[in-house]
């Protein structure tokens, strides 16, 4: 998993992004096929947002959070991509299991 981080008006920090990269462990328990992991800090005026957008085998899923605490901002960010990274496995291993080949009547 690669893990960008980029800060607009916020110089990012050892342990700012050491906490986005434990938080982010939980999404890669979940779900293996995590290939690129963008994540964007802005402050404005008095909140701080964070978007990330995560891009999986099949899909770009993209979440935003914004909070007047940036690590409360970056947990309920977290918590909504766990959410959509879930969806997305539950998704995939439905459409897996819908197409089982049929079974057809022998002809005799």
């Amino acid at each position: 998993m690669n893990l960008n981080l980029t800060g607009h008006h916020l110089e990012i920090t050892p342990p700012i992004r050491e906490y986005v990269a434990n938080k982010l462990q939980r999404i890669s328990n979940h779900f293996d096929h995590v290939i690129d992991v963008n994540v964007i800090m802005t402050v404005e005026k008095l909140q701080q947002k964070v978007e990330a957008n995560v891009h999986v085998r099949g899909k770009d899923i993209f979440c935003e959070s914004t909070d007047a605490d940036m690590y409360a901002a970056i947990d309920s960010l977290v918590d909504k991509l766990d959410r959509s990274i879930r969806k997305h496995k539950e998704k995939n291993l439905d459409h897996r299991h819908d197409s089982a080949p049929v079974k057809q009547p022998d002809a005799e």
